[in-house]
């Protein structure tokens, strides 16, 4: 399943702002912690605690979000299905961004042991 423009045009123009209290519902909600969530956060993106309060600060959209971001060389280790998408189909690089953030998320909230989220192993 391919993104369409419009698609593409919504998750750019998102504010990371407006996703975050919705990562950290559904990490707490399933018994994990905000710290785990910065540390997925982190090895994505780069951007500590610090960082991500000052984004969300700002109000960034996830477009300027990832223009930051120094994106982890083993992102592309991140494949599967989140949100109807397959990963690996996302042609849209920003898109595909998003959604490895979104399909980390996801993973932490599945229980997920930490060092097969950050594909250490």
């Amino acid at each position: 399943m391919t993104t369409t423009p419009e698609h593409d045009a919504r998750m750019a123009t998102l504010t990371f702002a407006a996703v975050y209290p919705h990562y950290v519902t559904k990490v707490e909600k399933k018994g994990r912690t905000v710290e785990e969530l910065h540390r997925v956060i982190e090895w994505l993106t780069g951007f500590d605690e610090r960082d991500v309060k000052r984004l969300i600060d700002e109000g960034v959209t996830f477009e300027q979000f990832f223009e930051r971001a120094e994106l982890n060389p083993n992102a592309k280790r991140i494949t599967g299905t989140i949100c109807g998408y397959r990963i690996e189909d996302i042609e849209t690089p920003l898109t595909k961004q998003v959604r490895y953030l979104d399909k980390l998320v996801d993973e932490l909230a599945k229980g997920r042991p930490m060092e097969k989220i950050l594909r250490s192993a």
